[in-house]
């Protein structure tokens, strides 16, 4: 009696799976095939809509006859000169830097001699503040040329950044030290990693002052006071831990 009753659940379980089959695949293959239709009606209607112009003129679009030899056309080219010294300038700006106005030499030196455009900015970051603690005339702002007896200077910020720059590219570039730590070993001291970690930070930092100078929210002055805050937080910090681990 219970066989017979397992077989007859067994028997209409078929029928239902077999109805629900044959009921949605047909609905399912019909819709399918609607859609289908739908999108390829619509790809040839966004088709012509795009391309057939003379048909169908659009506002804003002028038709021809005869098209003319040369039609009238507004040009300009931005180029990646113009960014990257106004990126150098505000850069130097927010610090009240004295070298703001080299913004554009800075860079146009940085291209004759194959150096990256912000790494002289960096190192006189690291170095001096971007000018702002150098000895009084001397217009050195990197710290080139310093030993026991005294410190290099400079007539003038072109002559320096001149130096400096055919400096880094001749004893530095060309024998190898490509990289801010490789620099370091020879710009400064080979044990110190505060110098590779100022100069790479103030690298990074120059690209990225543009995006969050907002004179129209802040200010000049309290943006300025923004930017020095940061770096000479960061430089504290620095100077604190090895003062602290020598």
């Amino acid at each position: 009696m219970q066989n017979s009753s397992n077989e007859t659940g067994s028997f209409w379980k078929k029928i239902v799976l077999t109805l629900v089959f044959f009921t949605f695949t047909p609905v399912t293959l019909f819709a399918s095939v609607l859609a289908l239709t739908a999108i390829y009606d619509s790809e040839i209607d966004t088709k012509y809509t795009h391309t057939n112009l003379i048909e169908v003129p659009k506002p804003g679009i002028q038709v021809y006859a005869s098209l003319p030899d040369t039609l009238p056309s507004i040009s300009g080219e931005v180029t990646a000169e113009d960014a990257r010294s106004e990126i150098i300038r505000e850069y130097l700006d927010a610090y009240n830097s004295p070298l703001m106005s080299y913004a554009d030499f800075i860079v146009q030196t940085a291209d004759k001699y194959g150096l990256d455009f912000r790494l002289l900015t960096a190192i006189a970051q690291k170095e001096s503040g971007l000018c702002r603690v150098i000895p009084e005339g001397s217009n050195n702002c990197w710290g080139w040329g310093i030993h026991s007896e005294g410190t290099l200077g400079f007539d003038s910020y072109e002559e320096a950044i001149e130096t400096v720059s055919k400096g880094l590219k001749e004893n530095y570039i060309d024998l190898g030290y490509v990289s801010v730590e490789e620099i370091m070993a020879k710009y400064a001291h080979p044990s110190s990693t505060t110098w590779a970690e100022g100069v790479s930070f103030y690298t990074l930092y120059a690209g990225r002052i543009r995006y969050i100078r907002l004179p129209f929210l802040l200010g000049r002055t309290r943006i300025r006071t923004l930017c020095r805050n940061i770096g000479d937080k960061i430089l504290f910090k620095k100077n604190s831990k090895n003062r602290l681990n020598s």
